[in-house]
């Protein structure tokens, strides 16, 4: 389990690397990506219950036809 220290440590290795302005761009970016795949994530399970949906309607149609 990573600990206290440990996370310090990763932090200064990383504002070492890469400056202390190219953290928040990265936090930024990082942020949009959670939102889009969150946005990408909903979008396709409500497909999938509209799939269901249609399926579900369809049968029903076809079961009052015959």
């Amino acid at each position: 389990m990573i600990g206290t220290n440990e996370l310090l440590i990763i932090a200064l290795v990383i504002l070492v690397l890469f400056g202390a302005s190219a953290i928040p761009k990265f936090a930024r970016s990082l942020g949009q990506a959670k939102k889009e795949f969150d946005k990408g994530s909903k979008d396709g399970f409500d497909s999938k219950d509209e799939e269901k949906k249609n399926t579900a309607s369809s049968e029903d149609s076809k079961k009052s036809a015959s």
